[in-house]
């Protein structure tokens, strides 16, 4: 059996918070009902596949980029970054690995994009509900240290809610500050 897992990543459009990524190698034997694209499920299902990817893959890992990397370096690379570190941490390490999307990260094994992999491709879907899981966790998180931007309700999505927040608070250093909402309220603001 070739080892292959599924890698993708969740937040790249939020203007606050780290961007997850997940990679994951499905055990054949032990198949998961219910996989989908985590966009697709409720927040309820997600937490249940998360525990049963948890417990019965092969392997499974979770890794992320900082805000600063994803200002230094941008959202994608940034993306890509993460996914690199999720595939890195697997243990075993996957033969193959198959990234939701147009690009794949730098790793020492071949990779294979698939558009809409995430909905196609079961080890995709699992990396996608661990990604999507870890990354509304630490957005909680941050959510008890930043409540002024309601990042509980719109997990650093440019809603209205969240606009209105950033310009009333400002930015904080959990934002995005190469992202066009949070820099042009810099400028505002007067600084950078």
């Amino acid at each position: 059996m070739k080892l292959i897992a599924g890698v993708d990543e969740a937040g790249r459009g939020p203007l606050a918070g780290p961007v997850f990524a997940a990679a994951v190698m499905l055990d054949p034997g032990r198949p998961i009902a219910g996989l989908a694209d985590s966009k697709a499920l409720s927040a309820k299902t997600r937490e249940r596949l998360a525990a049963l990817i948890k417990e019965q893959a092969l392997a499974w890992a979770v890794a992320e980029s900082s805000v600063a990397e994803i200002d230094a370096l941008n959202i994608l690379q940034a993306s890509l970054l993460a996914m690199a570190r999720a595939v890195a941490a697997l243990r075993p390490q996957p033969e193959e690995i198959e990234v939701d999307g147009l690009h794949c990260p730098v790793v020492a094994m071949p990779a294979r994009a698939i558009v809409r992999g995430d909905a196609q491709v079961a080890a995709i879907s699992a990396a996608s509900i661990l990604a999507k899981t870890a990354r509304d966790a630490e957005l909680l998180r941050l959510h008890t240290l930043f409540p002024q931007y309601g990042l509980d309700r719109h997990k650093g999505y440019p809603t209205a809610a969240h606009l209105s927040a950033l310009e009333k608070h400002g930015v904080a250093i959990i934002h995005r500050r190469s992202f066009a909402p949070v820099r042009r309220r810099l400028i505002v603001a007067g600084s950078t």
